[in-house]
């Protein structure tokens, strides 16, 4: 059964009040490789249903939430009927608001979009001549590409019928040699995009500049963060900002005596911070997608349009993320959250390599890994640096040095910068399995925490 048509199915049996009806039907296709060689690859196929039935009583809507995979025609009436009897249990949700109503779709009776292994036809070929040189260089490769298409139709008793065909791809690229290990990683929409000798390249020259290790202490160092580890910080303070939280006194985003620090200038130099679905290259859902509410998220939201909304603007922080419910308790306007993220700084930025070229002595690290959240009122992140740390002296990379523990805040850490680069794609580390649209620069730090030196590698 076509996932509109599962929609249309559970729809017409609800006998809820009202009804919302969500069906994701995903492909995907990877790759993977080892000591420079091809090991795997395969497709896969798979699909959910979520009913959301909404009960009126006399102090509200309750709402009831199911959500399966691989529900086939005969499978949609039990579904129905056990979100049914969750709504019965439950009390009035805290977040009830009157159902979302929109202009269906143009594309909504088209088949689900699909990937294939096809997708990597540009990017096999290039990984064999990876393969070949690293051989011949004594160096070995490994690592893996993955690409999942998924299409989301969201539809209502009320008539939403409102449908996302959403690319998310990713690769990842490890070498190892004399010089220890070093990394990469891109996101991309269809692997167009995706420069593997550019990427294999940059690896190599990272490898020769660990041929020199150099043991540094603990400490404060002057930094150079690359895009990839400014985007895993700046993810964590994009997941941290929700406006409930924030108003009830439970974040970094909380004002002293109640309510939140909108407005508040969070950073010494005029960066921006903004998330917008239709972002060149990072495009994502224009809608709200919820399968459930939580603090930051809310059924009853399902087909909110989403517009570009700057989270930092020129320093100053500038909205939360919010439900209809949370704006309406904060008073703040209605920012839901959106499926990526861009960073930037003052015009004509630097690129990266400049950026080192103009370090006297410090530190240029790849990416971070491990990050955990040790204080969620300073919204303090400890992590471990992974796949290389470089010396940087009078402009140049003169070898690597061990790895840290480092104990920094991303919102503390914006009021420290002393220079931020040009923005550019890139895939954060840590939460590539996540979140993969993200556009970041480099940020120049004077005095980033590496707290312990640490024995990973």
């Amino acid at each position: 059964m076509r996932p509109q048509d599962a929609v249309e199915r559970a729809l017409a049996l609800s006998r809820a009040d009202e009804c919302v009806v969500i069906a994701d039907e995903a492909s995907t296709a990877n790759l993977r490789w080892a000591g420079n060689t091809l090991t795997t690859n395969g497709v896969t196929r798979s699909n959910r249903l979520t009913v959301i039935a909404l009960k009126h009583t006399g102090g509200g809507v309750a709402a009831g939430v199911v959500s399966r995979s691989a529900v086939g025609a005969d499978g949609i009436e039990d579904l129905v009927r056990a979100a049914e009897a969750d709504a019965a249990g439950n009390e009035p949700a805290e977040d009830a608001a009157p159902l979302v109503t929109a202009d269906a779709s143009a594309n909504w009776d088209d088949e689900p979009a699909e990937t294939g292994i096809g997708v990597f036809e540009g990017v096999a070929p290039a990984l064999g001549e990876a393969f070949a040189a690293a051989s011949a260089a004594d160096r070995r490769l490994y690592g893996f590409a993955n690409h999942e298409l998924t299409s989301t139709f969201v539809g209502s008793s009320g008539g939403l019928r409102l449908r996302h065909d959403q690319p998310t791809g990713l690769l990842e690229l490890n070498a190892k040699g004399a010089g220890g290990s070093a990394w990469t990683g891109v996101g991309t929409a269809d692997f167009a995009d995706v420069d593997v000798p550019a990427l294999a390249a940059d690896l190599s020259r990272r490898l020769g500049w660990g041929e020199r290790r150099v043991d540094l202490p603990a400490g404060r160092y002057e930094t150079v963060l690359p895009p990839s580890a400014v985007a895993d910080l700046m993810i964590y303070l994009y997941w941290s900002a929700g406006a409930q939280d924030a108003q009830d006194g439970r974040t970094v985003f909380s004002a002293p005596g109640g309510g939140t620090r909108v407005g508040a200038k969070l950073a010494s130099l005029p960066v921006t911070l903004s998330s917008d679905p239709a972002a060149p290259g990072l495009e994502c859902a224009p809608f709200v997608i919820a399968h459930a509410s939580s603090r930051e998220s809310s059924v009853f939201d399902n087909g909110l349009a989403l517009g570009r909304t700057d989270w930092i603007a020129d320093g100053a922080l500038t909205a939360l993320t919010q439900t209809r419910h949370s704006a309406e308790r904060t008073g703040l306007p209605l920012t839901p959250a959106v499926d990526n993220l861009t960073m930037t700084g003052p015009g004509g930025g630097a690129s990266l390599e400049d950026m080192v070229a103009r370090t006297e002595r410090g530190l240029l690290l790849t990416c971070l890994w491990y990050i955990r959240e040790v204080d969620s009122q300073s919204l303090l992140l400890t992590g471990l640096t992974r796949d290389g740390v470089y010396l940087v002296e009078g402009g140049e990379v003169v070898g690597a040095v061990n790895n840290f523990r480092f104990n920094e805040s991303p919102v503390d850490l914006l009021s420290r910068l002393t220079e931020v680069g040009s923005t550019g794609p890139t895939l954060p580390r840590e939460w590539s399995d996540y979140f993969t649209r993200a556009a970041m620069p480099a940020l120049r730090v004077p005095d980033f925490n590496m707290s312990t030196v640490s024995q990973a590698s």
